[in-house]
């Protein structure tokens, strides 16, 4: 390449990855290998990890980026995106003055923790999203795979083949017997509970679940052109028959071991947009609910389907860290604000020039 080409060449988006659990490490690998990406600096939770190598913490070999637990020192880097998330599955408004620090600064923000449709929860949010966007001249956009893909893009992609549509249903089935965390598994997830200590936990459980997945109704009826009037939220429950040995530790004869959530957006006095979300900490050992997968249905004319088993992605965390990572030309692009799927140009992929070895 001539000096003139080189100084012609676009530069690469410079990216930081806030939090370095299993999704976050995917993330960092996809931008170490992919062209027109660069690692700018990376955020950590833990003290232990505070200046690591985030290639060392990613798998990979050292890269000279090191890690910090210091957020005035990300809000200080030279950055165009900050891939965010935190760890932990929740309420996506938890964290919402960092977000804001971090648009202030000019750093676009993907969210994989919610701020998948932030009008779902009012204007208040909205105008502070929007502020700091307008300060930082930036964009918020969130994403992910479960919620940010199957619950709202895809219905949404599937809708294109149908009119007169009158209700959207959306179900993704995950079984947690090979899950390694144990934090996820029995604390967030609650397995393991006797039935007193599940029920005691559902009040804060609940209002973390609307929270996200409000935002996939809303974002799906945003699509489809309809006001959503409320939106209930139903739980039920399943115990283990016998002790549960599974990858993240035993679940108890007697516990909790499968739930199922149920989301219904209600217009005019009825359903129009349904999400079910059900886990399971042994799939093979608990029946009810069906089995593992996703389906989507959009009723009208003609009416579509699409369902899928437990194996058609090979592994979720690579696919929302491909998800994240194939936003981040999009984003950077957009025009300053909150930038939902329904504001962005289509996300693509990218197809490489030469097969590895192995695929």
């Amino acid at each position: 390449m001539s000096p003139a080409d080189a100084s012609s060449a676009p530069r690469p988006y410079r990216v930081v990855q806030w939090a370095t659990g299993a999704l976050g490490r995917a993330v960092i690998r996809g931008v170490l290998d992919r062209p027109g990406l660069e690692l700018a600096g990376v955020w950590v939770h833990t003290p232990a990890k505070d200046g690591a190598d985030a290639g060392l913490l990613s798998g990979r070999a050292a890269t000279g980026v090191t890690a910090t637990r210091d957020v005035a020192a990300v809000l200080a880097l030279d950055a165009d995106c900050v891939v965010y998330a935190p760890g932990r599955a929740g309420d996506p408004l938890a964290d919402l003055d960092t977000v804001c620090a971090l648009l202030a600064s000019g750093k676009n923000v993907i969210s994989m923790n919610g701020l998948v449709y932030p009008r779902a929860h009012g204007p208040s949010l909205v105008n502070e999203l929007e502020q700091a966007c307008k300060r930082g001249c930036s964009s918020v956009h969130g994403t992910g795979f479960n919620t940010g893909f199957m619950a709202d893009v895809m219905p949404l992609v599937l809708s294109r083949l149908s009119r007169r549509i009158t209700h959207v249903y959306s179900r993704e089935c995950s079984d947690f017997a090979r899950h390694p965390s144990w934090r996820m598994v029995h604390h967030m997830v609650g397995f393991g509970r006797d039935e007193e200590a599940f029920l005691r936990s559902l009040r804060p459980t609940r209002t973390a679940m609307r929270s996200l997945y409000t935002e996939s109704l809303h974002l799906v009826a945003a699509g489809l052109g309809v006001d959503l009037d409320e939106i209930d939220v139903d739980v039920d429950y399943r115990l283990a028959g016998t002790d549960l040995e599974i990858t993240a530790g035993r679940i108890p004869r007697g516990t909790v071991a499968a739930a199922r959530w149920t989301f219904s957006g209600l217009a005019g006095g009825r359903p129009v947009i349904s999400v079910e979300v059900i886990h399971k900490a042994d799939a093979a050992r608990i029946p009810d609910w069906g089995d593992p997968g996703h389906s989507v249905r959009v009723h009208g004319r003609p009416s579509i389907t699409l369902t899928t088993d437990d194996e058609w992605v090979s592994d979720e965390i690579s696919a929302a860290a491909a998800h994240a990572l194939n936003s981040i030309p999009v984003v950077c692009a957009a025009e300053p604000g909150i930038r939902t799927y329904l504001d962005l140009p289509p996300v693509a992929g990218r197809m490489e020039a030469a097969v590895p070895d192995g695929l």
